[in-house]
């Protein structure tokens, strides 16, 4: 019997949306390949402003799930000659503020060319352009996500606890949480420790529960300058909220 060929996707990297006229493609983006998620249809003609207002919020609540698991990376892309990347990005910074500061602060970069089939997202992502814009998007997000570690370790006496080895994170995250336990809230490691950690199964375990439990989940590279930073505090974090207050002395 033929045993099944088995691909390597990678860990997730960013969000690639294809936008046509009247379309648009949801693709998610791994380090070794591209997998394709929702397409999206308007309910109208793009030269109505309510049909394209419903379109861009179609689109917007198809990346929440994406978004509220800790995928800040977001790529638009759109044909030649074409300005749909910008209408969306226009859409967000009037009706979602949410997305462009605060907790859920998101990337979005601009692309021209089209995604909507596969050798199409294959053909681009190919690309130098698209390279760069995937390492300064990414950068950025962590960035971002970063800070919030910053503060924590910095704020000894804020209502943060960090956990630095996959063991402890398990021990919060896998067993059945108390009313009082803390909350896990972010987890980070590099694709370096990812890479040369022994036991691979239980790492990429423990993050499958994390995402479930919708903990932000993030794998940074590691040559990168938040890379870097968390290779510094041993390439993997985890930040949990405490529901109780810890004494002062």
């Amino acid at each position: 019997m033929k045993t099944k060929k088995r691909y390597k996707r990678g860990y997730p990297v960013a969000i690639l949306v294809g936008l046509e006229e009247d379309t648009a493609v949801i693709w998610k983006i791994f380090s070794h390949v591209a997998k394709q998620g929702k397409k999206l249809h308007i309910n109208g003609i793009r030269n109505n402003p309510k049909d394209l207002y419903n379109f861009h919020e179609s689109i917007i609540n198809a990346l929440r799930p994406t978004i509220q698991e800790g995928g800040r990376s977001i790529i638009l892309a759109s044909p030649l000659r074409e300005n749909n990347h910008q209408e969306l990005i226009n859409h967000i910074r009037e009706h979602h503020k949410w997305l462009t500061k605060g907790p859920c602060k998101t990337v979005f970069s601009k692309i021209t060319g089209p995604a909507s089939t596969p050798s199409q997202v294959a053909a681009l992502t190919r690309t130098h352009i698209f390279k760069q814009i995937i390492n300064e998007t990414t950068e950025e997000e962590t960035k971002n996500l970063l800070e919030i570690l910053e503060k924590s370790i910095v704020n000894k006496d804020n209502n943060s606890l960090i956990l630095f080895s996959p063991q402890e994170a398990e021990n919060l995250i896998i067993k059945k949480q108390k009313p009082n336990d803390p909350k896990p809230e972010y987890l980070f490691l590099t694709n370096q420790y990812l890479s040369e950690y022994r036991q691979k199964n239980s790492l990429n375990r423990l993050m499958q529960i994390a995402i479930n439990k919708k903990v932000k989940t993030r794998i940074v590279r590691a040559e990168s300058p938040a890379g870097k930073r968390l290779t510094q505090l041993g390439g993997f974090t985890c930040l949990a909220k405490l529901n109780w207050k810890p004494s002062s002395k």
